[in-house]
């Protein structure tokens, strides 16, 4: 069969052969024991009713033997033949370019480049899916090659609900994840209704097929680094930059080091996502010896050397070692996926990675205990080193809300604040977020470098225009991203499709994108998908991330993010996705984002330039309504330039009148 016979058949009528476990993939780990017996018989029903009946005898044992092996049903047998890659958008089948545009946009989540568990459908963070089987993928692309524009297909927590009637201006598809009730959103609740195959976890961009590979975090981290060497005056070159996490996005960390120009340590515990790392050229060299990686780090600032290193081992003895020799940390922070700490996203000391994930599986109770103990010692070495100076900032993977629940020296003297800030606080909230610049990114459809190329100079060209009239406020801003945008094809940041990211606001955005769909009419690129992470303006609503300079207390409501994927569905958006759960953990966040096919059309230019408008400007909203300074500016200046936009301003108390108050 042809590519598009495989993807239009759906499920097969005849059953694929069993295909034999791979090794030599990055395999999710086993998940821990959480269903009752009767439980698992409703997990097993749940699976079976993608199939026939007649094949019910032959597959149950076979799901048993999942379920049991794995703790998740994933049905291995029905993994595609064919390579599994964005492809030119030509490539598939279907009466609807949005339509493939979302199937490319899914197969890029699923490249074995790009995702973190490609064959348990696992994008990044440990449990970020796309879907929860391979039926749901079937499923979904038959669908998605079947549609229409008058059609809409409702995903729920990756299952494919169906194709249901609407129009042409409706989002082709509507993704929604983990929308649990929220008494149901603790992390063992979501443990049960994945087993169950009945919920997902979307993290931020894998289930609403968005991802571009590391590059997305890279900007994000270089654009971060970069600000907090200007926040402790210094330069990055010759300093050192501490951090955790090879695995998913948070490969991205070194990468964004090289970029600043800083050194930089990154520990990791996965020996062959390690060698991923390193074969991708993520990292420059790999060290399995503390003394060794002393003495490369000491040489390197001696020299003023940029250079990321690998150490192959837990960060806690890192920081523990350079604490007693005396190395100095200038950043430091933290990226393993500790919003899924109980199921790998972190992992204890003194004991090996194989041994952690036995114990993970058949003695989570000890298992839990053991990292608690870790973050504890990973919390007092991190306090002896901003003792010594350094400046350590939460990057928003719930270090330090795992560390205060396991009763880690991490909370202020007030007992309700931590000591240390998140990134979002000190950095990336005042500088990018309340000024309405966040995240912005595009993927060439036709999967061609000389588009993206392309389109990387028709966005510089755009920012370097719109920087000679942007007010002095924001002029840091633009030129960090055009610096970025010129040096974005010399740092080979492509990781699966052809994507860029960078950050701009809404004139940037909404231009950027016009330009784009001009040159798609033209004939002189194919067509563009935009997107974003949700990590952005508007898009999340996450307390100790996104939203954690939110200081009104409307820090821990999710109306923004909720408002947010609704607006963006009637103004003009091909896909739309809602998530509980992101970086930050389950129920401890919402997220929302967005697809738009730009195809050269005029329609495609209006719906752009009203959703992109609205997609920032939401967010900026409720900023400003917050007080924030920065934001307040920003809504102001985009009201002037938009006569229809009116918006709430808030009226400033007297500090003092309200401190008069016994």
């Amino acid at each position: 069969m042809t590519f598009k016979e495989q993807i239009k058949q759906g499920i097969p009528a005849i059953l694929p052969s069993k295909k034999a476990y791979d090794i030599s993939i990055n395999h999710a780990p086993k998940r821990k024991e959480i269903l009752s017996a009767d439980e698992k018989k409703l997990a097993l029903r749940n699976a079976l009713r993608y199939f026939d009946a007649k094949h019910h005898a032959e597959l149950l044992p076979e799901f048993v033997d999942e379920l049991e092996k794995y703790g998740r049903i994933y049905m291995y047998r029905f993994r595609p033949d064919y390579k599994m890659q964005a492809r030119d958008i030509a490539e598939y089948p279907g009466k609807s370019e949005q339509a493939k545009a979302i199937m490319l946009m899914i197969q890029n989540n699923l490249d074995y480049a790009v995702a973190q568990h490609p064959h348990e459908l696992i994008t990044y963070g440990g449990n970020g899916a796309v879907f929860q089987n391979w039926a749901q993928y079937l499923v979904t692309m038959r669908y998605l090659s079947e549609m229409t524009n008058k059609q809409t297909l409702t995903m729920y927590s990756g299952h494919p609900m169906g194709l249901f009637p609407s129009n042409k201006n409706a989002p082709r598809v509507v993704v929604t994840n983990g929308m649990v009730i929220p008494n149901y959103s603790k992390p063992d609740d979501w443990e049960k209704m994945n087993a169950l195959g009945v919920s997902q976890y979307g993290q931020m961009t894998a289930g609403s097929y968005m991802y571009i590979g590391p590059q997305g975090i890279v900007h994000g981290t270089t654009i971060t680094v970069l600000n907090a060497f200007r926040k402790i005056n210094k330069e990055p070159k010759g300093n050192l930059f501490v951090t955790s996490g090879l695995g998913g996005m948070s490969g991205a960390q070194p990468k964004a080091g090289n970029i600043a120009g800083c050194i930089t340590v990154c520990a990791e515990v996965n020996a062959k996502i390690t060698q991923v790392r390193l074969d991708q050229g993520w990292i420059d060299e790999k060290i399995t010896d503390l003394d060794k990686l002393v003495a490369r780090v000491k040489l390197a600032k001696s020299t003023k050397e940029r250079v990321s290193i690998a150490y192959l081992g837990n960060i806690v003895e890192v920081w523990e070692k350079f604490d007693t020799e005396n190395v100095h940390v200038d950043l430091g922070s933290d990226q393993t996926s500790l919003h899924n700490p109980w199921a790998g996203g972190y992992y204890p000391t003194d004991i090996s990675f194989e041994d952690a994930n036995i114990m993970m599986a058949e003695h989570p109770k000890k298992f839990k205990e053991k990292i608690q103990e870790t973050l504890r010692r990973h919390a007092n070495a991190i306090n002896k080193h901003t003792a010594k100076g350094t400046y350590f900032f939460d990057y928003g993977n719930a270090f330090l809300l795992e560390a205060s629940r396991a009763g880690a020296d991490v909370m202020a003297e007030n007992k309700i604040d931590f000591k240390y800030s998140s990134y979002v606080q000190d950095i990336m909230g005042p500088m990018c977020f309340d000024y309405g610049f966040g995240p912005f990114r595009w993927v060439c459809a036709s999967g061609k470098p000389e588009d993206l190329a392309k389109t990387d100079k028709i966005a510089c060209e755009v920012l370097e225009e719109i920087k000679q009239h942007s007010p002095e406020e924001i002029q840091q801003q633009m030129a960090d991203n055009i610096q970025w945008i010129k040096g974005a094809q010399e740092n080979k940041l492509v990781v699966g499709s052809q994507a860029r990211i960078l950050y701009a606001d809404a004139e940037g955005r909404v231009k950027i994108a016009k330009a784009f769909n001009k040159a798609i009419k033209k004939g002189e690129i194919g067509a563009v998908v935009l997107g974003r992470d949700h990590h952005d303006v508007s898009g999340t609503d996450s307390p100790y991330r996104e939203t954690s300079n939110i200081y009104d207390g409307s820090k821990f409501t999710a109306d923004m993010a909720i408002q947010n994927v609704i607006g963006d569905s009637f103004r003009g958006a091909t896909w739309v996705s809602i998530h509980n759960g992101g970086g930050v953990g389950w129920g401890e966040v919402i997220n929302g984002g967005f697809g738009m096919l730009l195809d050269g059309s005029k329609v495609a230019s209006k719906r752009l330039e009203s959703m992109l408008f609205w997609d920032v400007n939401n967010g900026i909203s409720r900023r400003s309504w917050a007080r924030n300074k920065e934001a307040v500016f920003a809504i102001k200046r985009a009201m002037k330039s938009e006569k229809n936009l009116q918006v709430t301003l808030p009226n400033m108390v007297d500090d003092k009148l309200i401190d008069s108050i016994n």
